[in-house]
């Protein structure tokens, strides 16, 4: 091995795993209940893409109504987001109208939960230019796409959060098969992380009767120690972390910033940067 592939440093999810699964789902329907007890037995996290004015609209969907809404996802432990107060097309409507569209919903969830609510997932996938510098302004930190990317890619965008698929997609049992079965430390070269990233609506299930493709598959994965499962927030919050490691002139050292640890892959060594921490790296020995 030369020594420039010595010097190529790779983010590591937490504990050093190179690969990470997450789930967000849209709407706050009945069928949630069900995914989340899935969730819950295998230990996977998700997102839940919540609207604010629709609670309780049996002929959509079976939605759940308000207070169904906040026993299910109070003490949960799963993520919940923004989806848009009326699941509206926010890139076909005034810009003052997407605008309170979304400060209701986020107004919303957080007074009634408690908590701060920054992720998004596009309402039918409308999103312009002018919808995500307005996002910005309103402090949302990623707003999730349903434009698949089929692979395993990082954002690089993160208000154009692509997924690798839905669960519904053709690419979603090859995908399984190939994050189940291979590993970025299997590259020479491209040692790069991989994020999986699923989307759909828990109502799918019960149309298509194919409850046991997420089971299966959850019951599969959660046998791996070499995954994180995390919320869509959590990984954005994790990787806006490794993004912000400052590194010294001659890349020997590092700084982490952030209040949270990170992990980074060097000459095939996996080293922990606590927050406010500095690390140097062992010497290249060829």
């Amino acid at each position: 091995m030369f020594r420039q592939m010595f010097e190529e440093k790779y983010m590591r999810f937490p504990d050093g795993k190179s690969k990470a699964l997450t789930f967000s789902y849209d709407d706050g329907v009945k069928a949630d209940k069900k995914l989340i007890e899935i969730f819950d037995a295998y230990g996977l996290k998700g997102t839940f893409n919540l609207n604010s004015s629709l609670f309780g609209c049996e002929c959509w969907h079976d939605r759940l109504d308000e207070e169904q809404t906040y026993s299910l996802f109070a003490k949960s432990g799963h993520e919940i987001a923004l989806h848009g107060a009326r699941h509206i097309f926010l890139d076909k409507v005034p810009l003052p109208e997407a605008v309170n569209e979304i400060v209701s919903n986020r107004a919303y969830l957080e007074s009634k939960f408690g908590r701060i609510v920054r992720g998004l997932a596009y309402a039918y996938n409308g999103y312009n230019a002018e919808i995500i510098n307005m996002l910005k302004s309103l402090g949302v930190s990623y707003a999730r796409t349903t434009d698949e990317t089929r692979s395993f890619e990082i954002p690089s965008d993160w208000l154009r959060f692509n997924p690798s698929c839905h669960h519904k997609s053709a690419a979603f049992r090859e995908l399984c098969e190939k994050f189940l079965s291979a590993s970025p430390e299997d590259d020479f070269k491209h040692r790069e992380p991989w994020l999986f990233s699923v989307w759909g609506h828990s109502y799918e299930f019960d149309e298509d009767g194919n409850w046991n493709l997420i089971e299966d598959f959850a019951k599969r994965v959660s046998k791996r120690k070499d995954i994180w499962f995390a919320t869509n927030g959590q990984l954005r919050d994790y990787i806006s972390a490794y993004d912000e490691l400052i590194y010294s002139l001659d890349g020997e050292r590092v700084f982490n910033p952030s209040f949270m640890p990170v992990w980074l892959e060097i000459r095939g060594k996996v080293y922990k940067i606590d927050g406010g921490q500095s690390v140097k790296f062992d010497e290249c020995k060829d």
